[in-house]
């Protein structure tokens, strides 16, 4: 599997030796997963922090009723992982579901240590990715309660442009916090625009 757009992402942020990159590349799994697989469900430990090769996942929370609540898609060079259940190594609080085929490159709790001992510039890699993460979520938190679901919708494509091609409808309301019958009287409102 061909882990490129990893070794590109933290590029951005970190420049490794060839020596560096080798070990890494030793030290990472790749793994393929189907639509519809799971990555890691509520209850279980979350064992991998994993970059997303190629696919798209979802985040969610499952309510006693029953009732799914999506709080994440990730697509491409985007992160998956229930990063609390991750960093505690205790048992999840969400679940990660695969929306299409999916291909991982996926790091184990261990693996992570090692790397920061034998490349310590790759404990900023991953403090810097997963501050980015935080502020995403305290950001949406906020826009959750201070933008209308019009608002909301309007940066939710800018923030995943064409996904609506990938995910259905009823799954983009879901993240939304609205009904799929409101989310299209939004659409068909900004196409009249």
């Amino acid at each position: 599997m061909n882990i490129e757009p990893l070794l590109k992402y933290m590029n951005d942020y970190v420049t490794l030796t060839e020596e560096e990159k080798d070990f890494l590349v030793s030290k990472v799994i790749c793994r393929k997963y189907l639509k519809g697989q799971y990555i890691v469900q509520q209850g279980d430990i979350c064992k991998y922090s994993c970059f997303v090769l190629s696919g798209c996942t979802k985040t969610f929370y499952m309510d006693p009723q029953g009732q799914e609540h999506i709080v994440m898609f990730s697509i491409e060079d985007w992160w998956s992982s229930d990063i609390g259940s991750f960093i505690n190594q205790t048992p999840a609080d969400f679940n990660i579901q695969c929306l299409e085929s999916t291909e991982l490159a996926m790091f184990s709790y261990d693996v992570i240590e090692e790397l920061y001992s034998e490349i310590p510039k790759l404990e900023r890699f991953f403090r810097q990715v997963t501050e980015r993460g935080l502020i995403a979520s305290q950001k949406r938190i906020v826009r959750s309660f201070s933008l209308s679901a019009k608002e909301q919708y309007i940066y939710f494509r800018n923030q995943y442009p064409k996904i609506d091609q990938r995910i259905p409808q009823y799954m983009i309301a879901s993240y939304l916090g609205i009904t799929k019958e409101f989310l299209s009287k939004i659409k068909s409102q900004l196409a009249l625009e």
